[in-house]
């Protein structure tokens, strides 16, 4: 659980450490993961966006250089999800050092892998960092979910829980925030294949039914269980039975081509299950080994390839570590 905390805190415990510029790594992440939509998040190795910090001499936030986003994204420090978060945490730390950043986009836009959380990890992370520490990631969770609240419209914690924490994350509450960590056996496996085709964020929740039957939520309700005993006693075939959507996937499969071929592609490849990543395009499968992810990512790959849809893929283990200092 987040808890609240004193913020009566004079700037002299905000001292700058030695370094006065670092740069950091803060990971994708896969959001709703099949049965728990908005509750249920995790962690992936790559892909990451990279952020540059560095302290300057006086008071506010630069934006200098962003790579990777085709210009789309403002150097306007409050209106980008790397530094709004950052500019909100500096205000409830009362502190008045300034920061100048450069970020490379490695996330894609719109493309459910939580590329706003992974701007808005790594921006407060590296500042938070510089500062010497003064919050923990538990902490920084309220300032990171800023990025969501710009990028979308609404502060969403699953990804950005994940991509800050590591792992696997439960959103057991959103008021009050209220985020668990579970465990999960090592041997899991991710697949990420993000085709090229766009879907906004905020069309692909407007398509979601308002009312649900409520059979359909009984059986939602009965995979969220089943999957978190599943991750946390290490039972690859109840986790692979829980891996099921009775509410989201038959609405947001319909805007990528050719979904139910990809995902038999991947069960058919031995992936424990497949469905869509966030609000999708991306799609992921969960495998016991990195040989059978990658068996899915190119299984995957090749039903897109053969709509002319050209395709990225991302294999790895499911990380743990969340945000950290690369240089």
């Amino acid at each position: 659980m987040v808890h609240k905390r004193n913020t009566k805190t004079a700037d002299r415990h905000f001292a700058s450490s030695p370094k006065q510029q670092l740069r950091v790594f803060a990971p994708a992440s896969v959001a709703n993961v099949a049965c728990g939509y908005d509750v249920l998040g995790f962690a992936v190795e790559a892909p990451g966006d990279e952020v540059a910090v560095k302290e300057i001499g006086k008071a506010g936030l630069v934006i200098t250089k962003i790579e990777g986003d085709a210009g789309k994204l403002p150097l306007n420090p409050e209106q980008n999800s790397i530094t709004a978060p950052v500019l909100k945490y500096l205000k409830d730390i009362q502190c008045g050092v300034g920061f100048e950043f450069e970020l490379v986009k490695n996330v894609p836009f719109s493309g459910g892998m939580g590329s706003s959380s992974a701007s808005s990890v790594a921006g407060v992370y590296a500042v938070n960092e510089l500062l010497g520490k003064p919050l923990s990631r538990r902490e920084l969770l309220p300032f990171a979910m800023e990025g969501e609240r710009i990028a979308c419209g609404t502060a969403h914690a699953d990804n950005v829980a994940a991509a800050l924490l590591g792992g696997f994350v439960i959103v057991r509450s959103s008021s009050p925030l209220d985020v668990v960590q579970i465990d999960y056996p090592s041997r899991l496996h991710c697949t990420l294949v993000h085709p090229e085709v766009t879907i906004r964020t905020r069309d692909s929740r407007e398509a979601l039914p308002e009312k649900v039957y409520l059979k359909d939520a009984v059986s939602q309700w009965g995979n969220v269980a089943g999957l978190i005993a599943g991750l946390t006693k290490g039972d690859f075939d109840l986790i692979s039975r829980s891996l099921e959507d009775h509410l989201i996937e038959p609405v947001r499969s319909a805007f990528i081509p050719s979904y139910e071929d990809v995902k038999m592609a991947a069960l058919q490849a031995g992936a424990l299950g497949c469905n869509i990543s966030g609000s999708g395009p991306s799609m992921f499968a969960l495998t016991t080994s990195k040989r059978t992810a990658e068996k899915c990512a190119a299984a995957m790959q090749a039903v897109f390839e053969k709509l002319g849809i050209e395709s990225q893929t991302h294999v790895s283990r499911i990380n743990n570590r969340g945000p950290r200092v690369i240089s």
